[in-house]
């Protein structure tokens, strides 16, 4: 077993070099977090000399909930997952004046760009962290959308809306599973907003996860942001899970 990376059944833990370098602080992410698997995970993190751990759970496991508190664990925020169809019923038609297209390799920076505007001061669980530089939080979301174009490791498709000549928003989009399509990264800029972007963004986000043989498509976000949930729900899409995330600083006292 690789020394940076523990199993436990579906859940696993490992270092995250890319908070480790945006923070400054040893770093580690646990994707799925039960019971069963806490105190493996803690120890995990004790023996690598981890101090900032990101950890999230089903928001229905209420006792590993309650042990995360114990163990001095921080609620940061809940993220929501919705999911539809592909195959039960038909996927409406875009109705947007703004053509949406894949992304040139040479719009890269482009996209940059624009998540450096949407995502300045977005509330997710980096930021709602007093603990953490909120410049390198807005820079978390930056990065993501930046790998997002040049990895298919973390995206295999990228679609952009181009306005007056220059790109107004981006969505990235990947295949969790040969079933499920995912849409993981994207938004638009404020003064292209109400032309029906990001809903036409959706509608091709839902073209290409079928033409992959995708049955369902998944989105995601946090559950305060009711804007796009409104979006989702008028197009089908329906709440399928949750998860809490959590913030732990092995640096401060169990409380």
């Amino acid at each position: 077993m690789n020394s940076d990376v523990t199993d436990a059944g579906s859940v696993s833990v490992q270092l995250a070099p890319l908070e480790e370098e945006r923070f400054g602080i040893r770093s580690a992410r646990a994707a799925y977090v039960t019971l069963e698997t806490l105190p493996e995970i803690v120890q995990f993190c004790q023996a690598h000399g981890v101090v900032f751990l990101i950890a999230r759970c089903r928001v229905e496991e209420w006792a590993t909930v309650h042990a995360m508190e114990r163990a001095g664990f921080r609620l940061m925020d809940t993220l929501l997952h919705w999911s539809r169809s592909l195959v039960s019923r038909p996927i409406p038609a875009a109705d947007c004046p703004v053509p949406i297209r894949p992304m040139r390799a040479s719009e890269a920076d482009s996209v940059r760009r624009i998540a450096v505007e949407i995502f300045r001061g977005y509330f997710g669980h980096y930021h709602a962290d007093p603990r953490l530089d909120p410049q390198q939080c807005d820079a978390a979301y930056v990065s993501w959308a930046e790998r997002s174009c040049l990895s298919k490791d973390v995206a295999e498709e990228v679609l952009v809306a181009k306005l007056e000549g220059r790109l107004v928003g981006f969505i990235t989009l990947r295949r969790n599973s040969a079933e499920e399509g995912e849409a993981v990264v994207g938004g638009v800029l404020p003064e292209a907003q109400g032309l029906g972007i990001y809903r036409a963004f959706l509608v091709r986000s839902m073209e290409w996860c079928k033409a992959q043989g995708c049955t369902r498509m998944l989105v995601s976000t946090q559950i305060t942001n009711n804007a796009v949930q409104k979006v989702w729900a008028r197009l089908g899409y329906e709440p399928s899970y949750s998860y809490y995330t959590f913030h732990k600083w092995f640096d401060e006292g169990q409380e």
